[in-house]
């Protein structure tokens, strides 16, 4: 082949070549852009980066659960994931925190949802992944949804759906024209105690079922004049035909008064329910602290539900989020609402409302006769300049802090954000994920903050030459509780051998989700042919001289072998070889 026609070989080598890596790259990037489409949401694609220095008044991390997403996700108040928790199932909505790294967390379980927020199960998950209970309660007749509550004797609280026949609706008293074929699900409160890995047994529940009244028909069940009792709910009220009736989305416990908060959505109220009762005493009328059974002790939000008022003296729109106010602080025992403004009489608007209910030390609420439910307007309110710039149609939150701040969340965006009491925002973070509400932890609550060193990795070397440097590396990790800090250095006076350089020599401050810092690591093997070396590297917890680990060393030297004697060897392996040959014809 003469010059030229190699040159033009080479040339179509080359763009051969060429086009084929181009080839590559471009179906890399149609991959890649495939899989970015199709693979479920990761950490990076849901939580966003918009995080304003404005820095949080009280150093704690933020718990949440995106909507869409199967992960769990603990963040540092600068929006750092500090921990992850990995689910086979999407929130159903809720999660919080138990202590020491355990998490309650509720799960969609595949079944059809009667309306948003269908659960199913609820879950405690470990630090580490690990699922320690896991209870569902999805059979045909009922639907755990949106929220649970975590009591002090550790069972707990569940909202869910259960079935009612349009015939038995009907009996009940509710007008026909106000129900489908499908019939209804109301709502039911149920305290689980767990019994085992996927058991529990129902130790009490309450159902709103058993505490109804109507003026529609008197030849059916409840009939009585709806005004005159403010402590049963009108089966009547809520006109629609859809089955989720009430769309219950939160609970919470008062443990000084053994009482429930729900928050029920299409009344615009929140109610107080009496958890003292049996749950014989909670389907009647008398019976626990109050003597009045499971009947509602208190309604606010809307008492034109219960015949008391107009829809002007309307004050909750599609609310999520009721709570009340931790003992201890700012506003202790009042409760606070997120209160989304859907239908808000001239503009949509969304608010945090704080109210004083009109309660006594024993749990009594005053009502005055022929009149509604108190206060007539709230204590405190958060509401953005202008109104119309904050709006969240559904989901979202509002938790009061101990400084006397309010933390906030839009469920809608994901934008979280801290108020003090006038209403300035001194702290806020965009996490650009729907998420049903946050809830805030400070450093107390997170339990221990004890660190623990663990390294992994060694050191071994083959035929180093005398005097040369070798290399490697190994790894150094904290894997001690979750708001743990460790201080970390690299101790090598037990080696009285080489030459030694570490990069990083130590470390300042390395959380558990930091993961893994490589440390690189240099010697220069000793002046000594033919040697073995070992040792170990020491790399200690500067604050606490017990917690420490070992990095094995070993590193040899060969033996120094000069020229001459090189080709001697040489010569002989030759000399070898041509024996070996004649032997081998000669048989």
């Amino acid at each position: 082949m003469n010059i030229k026609n190699k040159i033009d070989v080479l040339s179509n080598s080359i763009k051969v070549k060429s086009y084929v890596k181009s080839l590559i790259i471009t179906l890399s990037i149609i991959i890649f852009l495939i899989g970015t489409f199709f693979i479920p949401v990761s950490l990076p694609q849901e939580i966003g980066q918009n995080f304003k220095q404005l820095k949080m008044i009280d150093d704690g991390k933020i718990l949440l659960a995106p909507t869409r997403s199967r992960n769990t996700y603990l963040l540092d108040n600068n929006g750092t994931v500090n921990h992850t928790w990995p689910s086979e199932y999407k929130p159903g909505l809720a999660a919080y925190w138990l202590g020491n790294g355990t998490i309650l967390r509720t799960i969609q379980v595949g079944i059809m949802p009667v309306a948003g927020g269908a659960g199913g199960g609820v879950q405690k998950v470990e630090l580490d992944g690990t699922i320690t209970w896991d209870f569902r309660y999805d059979t045909n007749k009922y639907l755990s949804h949106h929220d649970v509550k975590s009591l002090p004797n550790e069972n707990i609280l569940l909202i869910a759906w259960e079935e009612k026949t349009r015939t038995e609706v009907i009996v009940a008293g509710r007008n026909p024209n106000y129900v489908s074929s499908q019939g209804l699900m109301p709502d039911h409160i149920i305290e689980v105690q767990p019994t085992g890995p996927t058991s529990g047994s129902i130790v009490w529940e309450w159902h709103v079922w058993d505490h109804l009244i109507q003026d529609y028909d008197s030849s059916k069940a409840n009939y009585g004049v709806v005004e005159n009792h403010p402590e049963l709910v009108d089966i009547n009220y809520v006109t629609s035909t859809e089955q989720d009736w009430m769309h219950t989305n939160s609970i919470d416990y008062n443990q000084g008064l053994d009482q429930i908060l729900i928050s029920v959505h299409n009344f615009g109220e929140v109610w107080v329910i009496d958890h003292s009762t049996t749950t014989e005493e909670a389907a009647g009328h008398t019976g626990g602290n109050s003597g009045k059974g499971g009947d509602l002790l208190y309604r606010w939000g809307n008492p034109a539900a219960y015949r008391r008022g107009t829809t002007s003296d309307r004050k909750l729109f599609s609310q999520h989020d009721a709570s009340w106010i931790k003992p201890g602080y700012p506003g202790q025992e009042n409760i606070l609402i997120f209160n989304n403004g859907v239908n808000r009489p001239n503009i949509e608007y969304s608010s945090v409302d704080e109210i004083i209910p009109p309660v006594n030390i024993y749990g009594e609420y005053y009502l005055s006769p022929n009149s509604s439910y108190g206060p007539i307007n709230q204590t405190w309110t958060y509401i953005a300049n202008p109104p119309s710039s904050f709006f969240a149609s559904h989901l979202s939150g509002a938790q009061r802090l101990a400084n006397g701040n309010t933390l906030i969340c839009n469920g809608e965006t994901g934008e979280i954000f801290e108020v003090n009491p006038n209403g300035a925002i001194v702290w806020q973070y965009n996490t650009k994920v729907e998420v049903f509400k946050v809830v805030y932890l400070y450093p107390e609550e997170l339990g221990p903050s004890i660190p623990d060193l663990e390294c992994t990795g060694s050191l071994s070397w083959n035929k180093i030459k005398p005097g040369a440097t070798a290399n490697g590396s190994f790894q150094v990790q904290n894997i001690g509780d979750l708001n743990s800090s460790l201080n970390w250095t690299i101790n090598v006076s037990s080696i009285i051998w080489g030459k030694w350089l570490f990069s990083p020599e130590s470390g300042k401050n390395l959380t558990p989700s930091d993961g893994q810092v490589t440390v690189h690591v240099s010697v220069v093997a000793p002046n000594e042919k033919n040697s073995k070396f070992e040792g170990y590297i020491i790399v200690e917890n500067q604050d606490d001289p017990s917690d420490f680990d070992l990095i094995p060393v070993y590193l040899k030297t060969p033996v120094n072998i000069n020229i001459i004697q090189l080709k001697f060897y040489q010569f002989m392996y030759k000399i070898k070889d041509f024996f070996s040959e004649k032997i081998h014809y000669k048989i």
